[in-house]
């Protein structure tokens, strides 16, 4: 390396190092009982000794875009600027540390023969003594020339990995991609992105203790360039040896080995290593999941591998409230038992009581109450089997529903996207309607699949999400055969770089094809309205008008609302975030449920709009909306308003 500048205004170092410091503002808010509600934790207090006082201004040579910022951000005299120093050390230790820091920003930034100067009260920081006299507001000076930026004159990467996957296709970031290739602007970052690219692209191609082991960087000042040279060592294939677990006390050791699936003798693969990290996580039956690596490589290629497992307590229970004027108040709970048998088996117990408030009489509640069993790493460490048991009362403005569900099937997971379950329903309801009280015996197949490309499914920011579902069934006590499917697709963009502004939309389509309405369970006809439909309007309101067809047990020529065979749903919303913590949203909903399977003949289309506030949390964002009916019916309230946990879609 060369370099003949005094070492406090700017050589070029041993390493490269990039650095950055965050300084967050105050915040307002609420602690009662030792209980933070909201607002960012208050910093620690602590007394300073011997405060001293002091101004710093920053003179910059370059005032290129963003590199100003970048290097007055590095500077921890700039960032404390409001809070005096402890004692004369601590000043003099911040500014002789800032040379450093700025140093670190100016080589991120690719500008290798900056000038620092730092002066306390005229004097070099790196030169000053604590005997030297200092006045009670000491003046700081920091005059940065951050000189020429260079570019890369050679970037190579000695070693380098094939830039392909197992299967020859070309991957999706090298080297060139973040920034490590001639010509460009000789970023101290791109250096390390680029190692550690490369090692990670040996390791995909199962060298698993692939390091680097040299590196060259001379910066030629008379030409402004950056000669970097990268040795990596990519050490043999790797296939993995046996699995050990440790950690564990209820849940069985074989069982986690076996839905880890690393299985011996198969060829080392970082993706198949984070799969497997992710499956134990998605057990939910440990706070904690380490896949642990051997030191080194046996002389038969094989890798020793191991598993360390926290275990969560094995029950819970959790509780949760919903409101809404038209609603009314929804309390729900569960219980769960995590590992009933000693192989992550999940027994869980939900109830639910709905409609509190609008209903006067208790019998006209809507209940539910279920039971569901899970059976993990069934044929395969990604299939579970799953089994539910489900009674329920729904007293809704369209119809009244006591129904018994049982269910069994299978859950797969494909990948760390796309899920999908096949399982077989059957279903004993009684309904009463203005068809009158009828009977229903069901039974069939559903399948369901759902591909998730969300940042944060709670409050996601980008990405989408497809849900598909489809089930042919026999309802037994009229004969008839049926079939009923929907397709939901969300998606999610954020229009700033920060994520503070967030456009969300949603869409859903369903279709039944079967007998006629007279015949069809109403739970398999469609519905709109609702918090989670078009807000504004009573839950599963809307639906098709038609007039009662004339039969001994319906009242004579009277108008009705009906489940329909199609719906489309459509949702748009606008979201806002205000600090750390709150927000706002504007949205509107429409929904159009039709007579006929293919949108057609007698339909009815409602669409209601409104706004709303977020408070952030640790788990979700609570929800309060406020919603309108556009196209107000005689039935409709004029205003609705909605409290939950979570975004509405």
């Amino acid at each position: 390396m060369r370099t003949g500048r005094p070492a406090h205004r700017a050589a070029l170092g041993a390493l490269l190092v990039a650095g950055g410091l965050a300084v967050a503002g105050p915040a307002l808010g609420l602690t009662i009982f030792g209980i933070r509600l909201w607002g960012d934790p208050p910093p620690e207090e602590f007394e300073v000794i011997d405060p001293v006082p002091y101004t710093v201004t920053v003179a910059i040579a370059t005032e290129r875009e963003g590199l100003a910022e970048a290097l007055r951000a590095a500077s921890s005299l700039w960032a404390d600027r409001e809070t005096p120093a402890s004692g004369r050390a601590g000043l003099i230790a911040k500014a002789r540390g800032d040379y450093r820091r700025i140093l670190a920003a100016a080589y991120n930034a690719g500008h290798y023969g900056a000038q620092i100067s730092i002066r306390i009260d005229g004097q070099e920081a790196a030169d000053i003594t604590l005997a030297a006299p200092l006045p009670p507001e000491v003046p700081v000076e920091i005059l940065i020339d951050p000189g020429p930026r260079f570019r890369f004159g050679r970037a190579e990467i000695v070693n380098e990995p094939p830039w392909v996957d197992r299967r020859g296709r070309p991957v999706e970031e090298d080297p060139e991609a973040v920034g490590f290739s001639v010509g460009a602007t000789a970023r101290a970052a791109a250096v390390g992105a680029a190692s550690e690219l490369a090692i990670a692209q040996w390791r995909a191609l199962s060298h698993a203790k692939a390091r680097e082991v040299d590196r060259e960087i001379i910066a030629d000042h008379a030409t402004n360039l950056l000669e970097a040279r990268l040795v990596l060592e990519p050490g043999p294939p790797a296939r993995y040896g046996p699995t050990a677990v440790s950690g564990t006390r209820r849940v069985d050791p074989e069982f986690i080995a076996y839905m880890a699936d690393l299985e011996a003798g198969d060829r080392f693969d970082p993706v198949e290593i984070e799969a497997a990290q992710a499956r134990l996580v998605r057990l939910g039956t440990f706070r904690l999941v380490q896949i642990v690596e051997g030191d080194e490589i046996g002389p038969d290629g094989r890798l020793p591998m191991g598993v360390r497992v926290e275990e969560r307590l094995p029950r819970s229970f959790g509780f949760g409230a919903t409101y809404g004027t038209l609603d009314g108040l929804g309390l729900e709970g569960f219980w769960l038992h995590r590992n009933l048998r000693g192989r992550a088996e999940q027994l869980r117990v939900d109830a639910t009581i709905a409609r509190i408030g609008t209903e006067t009489v208790p019998e006209d509640l809507t209940y539910q109450l279920g039971v569901t069993y899970v059976q993990p790493g069934v044929l395969n460490p990604d299939t579970n089997f799953v089994t539910s048991l489900v009674g329920r009362q729904q007293d809704l403005e369209t119809y009244r529903e006591t129904a018994v569900t049982f269910r069994f099937g299978l859950t797969r997971d494909f990948g760390p996207r796309l899920t999908g379950d096949l399982t077989f329903e059957i279903e004993r309801s009684r309904v009463e309607d203005a068809f009158g009280t009828r009977r229903f015996l069901t039974f069939g197949p559903i399948a369901r699949a759902q591909y998730d490309r969300r940042d944060d499914p709670l409050d996601a920011t980008t990405g989408y999400f497809v849900l598909a579902q489809v089930g042919p069934f026999y309802e037994a006590e009229f004969g008839n055969i049926a079939a009923r499917g929907t397709l939901e697709g969300r998606v999610y963009r954020a229009i700033d770089a920060d994520a503070r502004f967030v456009l969300a939309g949603r869409a859903r389509v369903g279709s039944y094809v079967g007998p006629e309405a007279a015949e069809s369970p109403p739970g398999q006809l469609f519905f709109a309205g609702g918090g989670g439909s078009v807000r504004g309007y009573d839950f599963r309101s809307i639906g098709v008008d038609t007039i009662a067809p004339e039969r001994d047990f319906l009242p004579n020529g009277e108008e009705i609302v009906i489940g329909g065979r199609s719906i489309l749903e459509t949702s748009a919303e606008i979201r806002a975030r205000f600090g750390a913590r709150f927000g706002a949203v504007a949205f509107i909903d429409s929904g159009f449920v039709a007579e006929g399977s293919g949108f057609s003949g007698d339909q009815s289309f409602q669409v209601g709009a409104g706004a709303g506030l977020r408070y952030h949390t640790g788990f979700g964002p609570l929800r309060v909306d406020v919603a309108a009916p556009l196209d107000r019916r005689p039935q409709d309230s004029a205003v609705a308003l909605y409290i939950g946990i979570g975004q509405a879609f």
